[in-house]
């Protein structure tokens, strides 16, 4: 019987994903990166092919869900506080970039930082 996987996360260098993958494989679980060595060996192309996909047995998926929420970092503002949603309070924030247009597409850095909230979903400019 084959098994499915489910993606934990994407990463956009197959470097910032190890830190994650220690982690999860210490605590007993087995993790499995996806594109990580087509990213090796290219890493201008991450954007096109999104990133290096951390992913677990299906099996695994809640409590691999669990401890990457436990150690993941959330987006601080200048001042090195944590984003706090404007909707439920939360502190759960990360980094968002909508690269609406060909503009922006083309030159992402040009594009405002905005933050979505990962407990209600809304997305908020700093202020």
């Amino acid at each position: 019987m084959e098994e499915k996987f489910f993606t934990v996360a994407a990463f956009e260098f197959p470097a910032d994903v190890q830190i994650v993958r220690g982690k999860l494989e210490s605590e007993g679980i087995p993790v499995f990166l996806k594109d990580e060595n087509t990213l090796n060996s290219d890493p201008i192309i991450s954007d096109a092919i999104g990133g290096v996909k951390l992913q677990v047995y299906t099996k695994d998926k809640d409590r691999a869900l669990q401890i990457y929420n436990e150690i993941r970092a959330y987006a601080v503002g200048d001042d090195g506080e944590p984003i706090i949603c404007p909707n439920c309070k939360a502190q759960r924030s990360e980094a968002y970039y909508e690269r609406k247009g060909l503009f922006y597409k083309l030159f992402p850095f040009f594009e405002k930082r905005k933050y979505k909230c990962l407990n209600c979903g809304i997305i908020t400019k700093p202020e």
